[in-house]
């Protein structure tokens, strides 16, 4: 039995054997998702060989020493925000030694949003030593906070698939 819905884990032993078959290292950097993205990648046996660290940053201050965001960032567009997370997977990729690293920034709920932040919405961003730089802004809505954890799973999972291609 698995901690995660199926698609989740299909996805995740997806990327661990595609990974793993190219050499491939992935590091995290989570705020929202607390640590379930490398959490649902690890539940698949061999996932040492693909997972070189994940950064769980849930303060702004973790965000800041972990990963070197500038608080100069957080205050300007604030935790939640595109400049974050892309300081976030910065960060993530070259304080490890993974070749291709994901972060997640958002408000998962049931409280925290606001009219110009609202609840389900969540940036995500994926990038390589190549250089190729993604970032989604995603909305999912107020539909509960497991559903918005979830959901961004799929989506980083996503991202890491598509920056691995390119």
């Amino acid at each position: 039995m698995s901690l995660f819905p199926s698609d989740i884990e299909d996805e995740a032993r997806r990327i661990v054997s595609t990974f793993s078959q190219r050499g491939l290292m992935i590091s995290t950097a989570e705020s929202c998702t607390g640590g379930l993205i490398v959490g649902a990648l690890t539940e698949i046996a061999g996932s040492s060989a693909v997972i070189d660290r994940g950064f769980i940053t849930y303060t702004n201050e973790a965000k800041m020493d972990l990963l070197g965001v500038n608080a100069a960032t957080l205050k300007a567009h604030g935790a939640v925000s595109q400049q974050t997370a892309l300081q976030m997977v910065q960060g993530a990729l070259f304080r490890s030694r993974a070749d291709i690293a994901v972060a997640v920034t958002g408000i998962a709920g049931p409280g925290g949003g606001s009219p110009e932040k609202p609840v389900g919405l969540v940036h995500v961003a994926a990038r390589n030593r190549s250089g190729t730089i993604l970032h989604r802004e995603m909305q999912y809505g107020n539909i509960g906070r497991s559903e918005v954890r979830l959901a961004t799973l799929r989506t980083a999972f996503e991202m890491l698939i598509e920056v691995a291609r390119a």
